[in-house]
């Protein structure tokens, strides 16, 4: 057994090598497919849920082994024109945390449970694949639907592939959802004034093709996140389109570099008054740096909104900000690792919303966080971070469960 196991895994890897990795959406890895091919999680994920580059590869295969892969444990219809599953790969992500926090009085909190999330994900036919999770319980509430799309991979057998539906605008960066600590990466979930638009969710469609070693992406998205629908079952508050556009590749064996843009328009008005064109646009750059045991990853975007609040005499609103983030793991195969986040962004103006708990109206978000975890089982790690935040003067002490099945 652990012959044609080791067998299977070297197998794997040969196949995968011979594609190039492409970009693939958001946490795109479940139990459900080590279920499926049954092997280990640390294939894809070390630590759980950091991926590995074999698991970026076969999820940016439609969850495959290679593109030219036939769908597997399929029924038999009889109608060639369908392959249905024998069974529904489905799986469940648990976090659980404790808190506690000083801001000038000492106070806990049982996060018990903060997130549960139901996944599935897989092919459905030759070319298709399709993943999405829906937050059974999200922060005290229902979540609902976060990642939710259809992947066609390698169009007329091309290294492209196109995702429609629901994803986070930032995922040819960096992913949040695979982030190993609590606190989170700031710059993508910053909105400013009264402008919807962020680097989270959305929706619409991503084309990430592979061009001569780089990896180059196009978004054409809605603009406004993934709120309810407005009038006449519109969930665009307005007609004009937001582009995003990603280009990264390797520099060298230990340093990958990427660059963004982006460009948007939103229109409203406050008060009865005029309506108002916000015309929104974000240059912005990201790296890897891999050395000995650390990984170093960072990003920096600035962001330009000339009415942020709609009102015809707003001043342009400039924002800058982005994090820096170092995971230490002794051996590339250790349960133990290290961590370090720095946040920070600043604004010409108090505008500054984070969606994360904090008053808005901020000129300045700065954070430092610094973490330790463990990794109990393939499939269950535990942490612990403490986070300071230098400007409401607020330390945060979290220690926590994160496990999926």
């Amino acid at each position: 057994m652990i012959r044609a196991r080791t067998t299977l895994l070297g197998v794997m890897s040969l196949v995968l090598s011979l594609y190039p990795s492409r970009v693939a959406a958001d946490e795109t890895e479940i139990p459900a497919f080590a279920r499926k091919y049954r092997v280990s999680c640390n294939m894809c994920h070390n630590p759980v849920p950091r991926m590995t580059e074999f698991g970026n590869t076969f999820a940016a295969n439609g969850f495959r082994f290679s593109p030219v892969e036939q769908p597997r444990d399929t029924i038999d219809t009889g109608d060639e024109l369908l392959q249905l599953v024998d069974n529904l790969p489905l799986a469940i992500r648990a976090d659980i945390y404790a808190q506690a926090i000083t801001n000038g009085d000492v106070g806990s909190d049982w996060k018990t449970p903060y997130n549960i999330k139901l996944m599935s994900g897989g092919p459905i036919s030759d070319k298709f694949s399709y993943y999405l999770y829906f937050f059974l319980f999200e922060r005290g509430k229902i979540g609902g639907l976060e990642d939710a799309y259809v992947h066609y991979n390698d169009i007329a057998g091309a290294p492209v592939d196109v995702m429609v539906g629901q994803f986070q605008v930032s995922d040819p960066m960096f992913k949040r959802e695979l982030r190993l600590s609590f606190n989170d990466y700031v710059i993508y979930r910053t909105e400013v004034g009264l402008q919807p638009a962020d680097l989270t969710y959305d929706r619409g469609i991503m084309v990430p093709a592979n061009v001569a070693g780089w990896t180059i992406t196009g978004q054409v998205i809605n603009g406004n996140g993934k709120g309810e629908e407005v009038e006449d079952l519109q969930l665009d508050n307005n007609y004009a389109k937001n582009f995003m556009g990603h280009v990264t590749g390797d520099i060298a064996p230990w340093f990958r570099f990427g660059a963004m843009g982006y460009y948007g328009r939103e229109r409203g008005s406050v008060s009865g008054g005029p309506e108002v064109t916000n015309h929104l646009w974000m240059l912005g750059a990201d790296a890897t740096f891999s050395i000995g045991s650390f990984e170093i990853n960072a990003q920096y975007i600035h962001r330009e909104d000339d009415f942020p609040t709609f009102n015809p005499t707003d001043e342009v609103a400039k924002t800058n900000g982005g994090f820096a983030e170092v995971i230490w793991m002794p051996k590339p195969d250790s349960r133990w690792y290290a961590l370090a986040l720095y946040n920070r962004i600043d604004c010409n103006q108090p505008l500054l919303n984070v969606r994360l708990g904090v008053p808005t109206d901020l000129e300045r978000y700065q954070t430092i966080t610094g973490g330790l975890g463990w990794v109990w089982q393939r499939n269950i790690r535990l942490m612990g971070e403490a986070t300071w935040d230098t400007e409401r003067e607020v330390a945060r002490w979290t220690v926590g469960l994160v496990t999926a099945f």
